[in-house]
């Protein structure tokens, strides 16, 4: 039903921005919610950011309030994380993720690696 493509992942230094990007194939990425999660070795994967189908809504963790924006443009299918004041503790292998409005996972991106460091 729907396929997700991510770039943007790298490496930056501390206080530094990074803009990810997911491109999804399909015709239905317009009806999906869509999310950013985060996962480190020895952790579980963890909610980043998320928003609605239309982008009305967005909700955040609390360690990047401020700091990261999701935002989504319907008509080229992407959904992307803006993260701003980038700190050690952000380095992680960040993941999108679709489901359709009823909560159904549908896919998930296959991971880009971002680090924070000196």
């Amino acid at each position: 039903q729907v396929q997700l493509v991510e770039s943007g992942g790298g490496l930056v230094q501390p206080g530094g921005s990074l803009r990810l990007s997911c491109e999804a194939s399909g015709p239905i990425f317009s009806t999906l919610v869509m999310s950013w999660y985060r996962q480190t070795p020895g952790k579980e994967r963890e909610l980043v950011a998320i928003i609605t189908s239309t982008g009305s809504s967005t909700n955040y963790a609390d360690s990047v309030k401020g700091r990261f924006t999701i935002s989504r443009d319907n008509s080229k299918n992407t959904v992307y994380l803006q993260m701003n004041s980038l700190k050690p503790e952000d380095t992680a292998v960040y993941y999108c993720n679709a489901r359709t409005k009823f909560g159904e996972h549908l896919r998930w991106g296959q991971g880009t690696l971002v680090t924070v460091s000196s």
